[in-house]
């Protein structure tokens, strides 16, 4: 089975409408699919409907923005509640504080002689509710100011850059606490990836497991190097937890990203599925199941 846990679409800052992502899912070989937009649960019954059209497995997730001492985290969280409110209000919190930086960005940018408007950032945010640093990169691609999002991100979004202006994110400790509670899985996302490496040691990674539940982490990355891949799975027994493997496909927001590019092996994914049905009978959350034809 070709079982991919991390997508995102148009909802978030993926490229592609869900039943896009789901058709190109199919088309990928894809056996499972889980779609893990950021902070929005919005696609599920859009991409659960096209899944079931085309015969492929679909396991509803999101991936949560957090902070540890500064540092970005992002948590993955599969099968929850998104309407259980403490969580809710939470992700609310999140994507405001994302969209309402959108015009610090702007003005920033245009302070070093970027040329670069509010409302063109808003037009390449189609369908999302939430608006953030990857449509203002698809905004500086679109007026010929950089050739893709990730000369984007290098130049002048990424963290120090001219363009960074930090939002509220959840500590991952509680962002693992409120999955649980809404009766999901949580994983940690490229936890060696970009910065995060900075924050996820093994120590905090064991923290995070004895203190809060955490149930994963997703090792198999194309942020993550071999050696840091063997490292991460070694960790992952070490502590008793599942391990994944993932695109985190934007569709055409990132390169080196297609789908099924890494892959989570079948029985780590049983084990996640097992950790869903004990968190679920110990939440009163109203939880969604994966449909796996």
């Amino acid at each position: 089975m070709l079982i991919d846990l991390h997508t995102h679409s148009n909802r978030s800052d993926g490229t592609d409408p869900v039943d896009v992502l789901m058709r190109h899912a199919q088309q990928a070989g894809l056996d499972v699919i889980a779609l893990t937009d950021h902070d929005t649960a919005d696609g599920w019954v859009d991409g659960r409907r096209a899944a079931e059209e085309l015969g492929i497995g679909f396991v509803p997730g999101l991936e949560i923005s957090c902070k540890l001492n500064g540092i970005s985290v992002h948590l993955l969280g599969y099968l929850l509640d998104p309407a259980y409110t403490p969580l809710a209000k939470d992700l609310q919190v999140v994507r405001e504080g994302r969209t309402d930086r959108i015009p610090t960005i702007v003005a920033r940018l245009n302070s070093i002689g970027v040329p670069l408007t509010v409302e063109e950032v808003l037009a390449q945010a189609t369908g999302t509710p939430s608006v953030g640093r990857p449509h203002v990169a698809d905004a500086l691609v679109a007026n010929g100011t950089v050739a893709n999002r990730s000369e984007a991100f290098d130049r002048f979004l990424a963290d120090g850059r001219a363009g960074h202006v930090p939002h509220y994110a959840l500590e991952p400790g509680y962002a693992i606490d409120l999955v649980r509670q809404a009766g999901g899985v949580p994983v940690i996302a490229h936890p060696w990836g970009r910065s995060s490496y900075k924050v996820m040691t093994e120590e905090n990674l064991a923290a995070l497991v004895a203190d809060h539940g955490l149930a994963g982490i997703e090792v198999d990355h194309q942020d993550h190097s071999p050696e840091s891949r063997e490292a991460l799975r070694a960790i992952a027994r070490n502590l008793g937890i599942v391990y994944t493997g993932s695109s985190d496909h934007h569709g055409a927001g990132k390169i080196d990203h297609d789908l099924g590019v890494n892959s989570t092996e079948p029985e780590q994914f049983e084990r996640l599925l097992e950790i869903a049905k004990s968190n679920a009978a110990a939440s009163d959350a109203q939880v969604p199941e994966a449909y796996l034809p």
